[in-house]
């Protein structure tokens, strides 16, 4: 069976509001479109799919095995432009897709190790392929901060070998001019400083002819000049040859590496929709989690009972304001097939009506619903709706037209799996005329057995709803004294309108209410009198009944607090008890060994004390082994105890062996690793402007002057000299 519902039936219902209020805790953009876009399953097959999804994740935030994060970047672009042949994309792009290849594969395997508790969302990604490929290939050629691997490529390898080098002899040739400018005494303070991201000297203007090189401009002042030293420029025209070349060859290991990642477009595209989809149902979720929704039994046979239902906009914006929500019960069967709802306007019957209407639409659109634990609810083939004035300027349509054209839409879709919902049922004409028409409109959604909701004031509807056997009268709680709405439903009666009260109440003067009356036929009125009578009578009932259910609540919450007072008392008194009994049982050792010690005293025997000491404790033995019998081991079960045992001990050796091994592997290692550095170090020759720091220290210097095998370190406040033997090399100089 498949499910249409129109559009007009989503704005009636404010559906596009809630999702609205979904798509805020979505994570990625993707998603949020996703949310905006739902609209009630036409498959009920991936309805149940949907929803069990979604109830899964919802369980997730209260057990302790939470799933994984998902957050993601929008790669479309970067899979459309993969797609196209002998492109290739950014290294961060790159890097986007590692990420989104990584972040499915944990959900694979978060939900393959747990799809005891979350079998359905082990079933979503179960049909998703794992692989490594992507990920290893990418991770081969890009960092993990988007740049080049310089191992990407033996070219790539050698070309920044080669920058290297040239910028460490740029590096050398500055210093060497650095320092004979210096002590020439042609530079300014500051020495040196960079332009256009190069070294340059500070050179006082007066000696700008005496040094070599490029001039790079100079201070505001017009005192210093900068100039590139000659002996460098060489070697920056080099360096930038050879950084075009990098940058040539990074781009062929791009184009190479989405050559190689290119077969696998459909699959990212695949992992990307599933993102997509887990980013709307945890959303789904975290809403579910703050209007305390849950998945209702959904039934095949046409039974619906909402208990406790909130309509979750007017709950979230009640919340806001401090304000307390009436939940709603509804119940609809083929024994209650359609409810009639009257009383006065402000009483809380449209919001009723969009409640049931909304929390429908939002179960079949695979979203949970706020309602008590034991409600159930079945599908709809189609949901109709006629909510508010529809008066259309565009179309030339009364309210009454509108509603008649939507009447006949009703007619030609109605069936038995239909819920149609109307407010101000038969309103727009002629009372007396509509109110027939509505009369027929009612007969005929009755005979086609679909279940309904509707809110009228007219009296024939009311009538009717008592004449039809499967159609059901209820009405908006007031408090008869103040005319203020209570918000509950009562099913069971029509309510009465309230008209000439609400009026007097509004402060309309008492003649002219009673003129109005006059006007009105008699019967009316009695009626409207009788109704309003049974209303209030029912009210009294209701408060009485209230009354009585919270006076037996109170009784049943003190007769439970003394039976806790009871339980607390006898506790006490088995303690009491127990320590009476260790007391006694203390006075009697103690006369006993009284009584063996005045005989000793007496008689003076010792061997006639220590065997009266023995049979007393033989004694006492026996009645302690009476009462606590020890427990007899089978000659299996010692067995077993002692196989048990020795497979420990054998366990224990083994693992302190292995143990052993794995020190002594881990000692000699280190021992390598200390002798390959402390070769490296003594094959280093230091450099000017080395930076360095001794080995028994955590300063860092930088080298000013080395002669033979003893260095001269600046640590910026104080000069100091020591062996090269003694030093360890922090960064090499530029």
């Amino acid at each position: 069976m498949k499910t249409v519902i129109t559009d007009k039936t989503l704005q009636d219902l404010e559906f596009t509001t809630v999702l609205e209020q979904i798509a805020t805790y979505c994570l990625s953009g993707l998603g949020k479109e996703r949310v905006l876009q739902i609209r009630p399953f036409t498959d009920y097959k991936q309805l149940f799919f949907e929803l069990a999804l979604v109830n899964e994740y919802l369980s997730s935030f209260v057990n302790e095995n939470r799933i994984p994060n998902h957050g993601f970047d929008n790669i479309t672009e970067h899979i459309k432009r993969l797609a196209i042949e002998n492109s290739f994309l950014e290294a961060e792009a790159f890097l986007q897709l590692a990420t989104t290849s990584s972040t499915v594969n944990e959900h694979i395997k978060f939900f393959d190790k747990f799809k005891e508790y979350y079998p359905k969302l082990a079933e979503l990604t179960g049909e998703i392929p794992l692989t490594n490929d992507i990920i290893t290939a990418i991770q081969r050629v890009v960092t993990s901060y988007g740049e080049i691997h310089d191992n990407a490529s033996p070219a790539l390898k050698q070309i920044r070998r080669d920058i290297k080098g040239v910028r460490g002899k740029i590096s050398e040739s500055f210093s060497r001019a650095l320092s004979r400018s210096h002590s020439n005494g042609y530079l300014d303070d500051i020495k040196e400083t960079i332009v256009d991201n190069q070294r340059v000297l500070a050179v006082l203007a007066m000696h700008r002819r005496k040094v070599q090189g490029s001039l790079m401009g100079s201070s505001k002042s017009g005192n210093i000049v900068y100039i590139a030293p000659q002996a460098t420029l060489s070697f920056s025209r080099e360096l930038q040859n050879l950084l075009y070349e990098e940058k040539q060859e990074i781009v062929r290991v791009l184009r190479s590496l989405a050559e190689e990642i290119r077969p696998y477009t459909a699959l990212l595209d695949e992992y990307l929709k599933y993102l997509v989809h887990i980013d709307s149902i945890r959303a789904k979720a975290t809403y579910a989690h703050e209007i305390n929704g849950l998945l209702p039994t959904i039934r095949k046979d046409k039974k619906l009972l909402l208990r406790d239902a909130y309509h979750p906009i007017l709950w979230k914006k009640n919340k806001a304001q401090g304000i307390t929500t009436i939940p709603q019960t509804i119940t609809l069967h083929p024994k209650q097939q359609i409810i009639v709802i009257s009383g006065p306007n402000a009483g809380g019957k449209s919001i009723t009506l969009k409640t049931i209407g909304l929390l429908q639409l939002m179960l079949q659109s695979g979203m949970l619903i706020p309602v008590h634990e034991r409600s159930e609810t079945t599908l709809f083939s189609n949901i109709l709706t006629d909510i508010g004035d529809n008066q259309s300027i565009e179309n030339q349509l009364s309210t009454y037209s509108y509603r008649l054209k939507n009447m006949r839409s009703f007619l030609k879709k109605c069936n038995d799996r239909t819920l149609f919902l109307i407010d101000e049922f038969g309103t727009g004409s002629d009372p007396e005329l509509g109110g027939a028409l509505a009369e027929i409109f009612l007969e005929e959604f009755y005979e086609k057995k679909a279940y309904g909701i509707i809110t009228t004031h007219y009296a024939n509807l009311k009538v009717l709803a008592n004449e039809l056997e499967n159609v059901t009268n209820a009405n908006m709680q007031f408090d008869e004294r103040s005319l203020e709405p209570l918000y509950k439903l009562f099913i069971g009666q029509a309510g009465s309108s309230f008209t000439f009260e609400v009026a007097q109440k509004n402060g309309i003067p008492f003649s002219l209410i009673n003129r109005a009356k006059k006007r009105v036929e008699n019967e009316k009125i009695r009626l409207d009198k009788t109704i309003s009578k049974l209303q209030k009578e029912r009210n009294r009932l209701q408060k009485t009944s209230d009354n009585l259910e919270k006076q037996q609540s109170k009784e049943q919450e003190q007769l439970e607090s003394l039976q806790q007072k009871e339980l607390k008392i006898r506790e006490k008194l088995e303690g009491f008890q127990e320590l009476y009994d260790n007391n006694q049982r203390m006075l009697s050792l103690g006369r006993t060994i009284n009584e063996l010690l005045n005989k000793y005293f007496q008689t003076n025997n010792k061997k006639e004390l220590s065997t009266g000491f023995f049979k007393w404790v033989a004694a006492e033995k026996t009645k302690y082994t009476k009462k606590n019998p020890p427990k007899k081991k089978t000659k299996t079960e010692k067995k077993q105890d002692k196989i048990a045992e020795q497979k420990q001990q054998a366990t224990i050796k083994q693992v302190e062996k292995e143990v052993l091994q794995k020190v002594v592997k881990v000692r000699e290692e280190k021992k390598k690793e200390a002798a390959i550095e402390a070769q490296k170090r003594a094959a280093y020759v230091y450099k000017i402007n080395d930076r360095v720091r001794l080995i028994d220290g955590n300063a860092v210097g930088t080298i000013d002057k080395i002669e033979k095998n003893t260095v001269f370190i600046n640590y910026g406040l104080f000069t100091t000299k020591a062996k090269i033997e003694q030093l360890e090399l922090v960064q090499k100089a530029k």
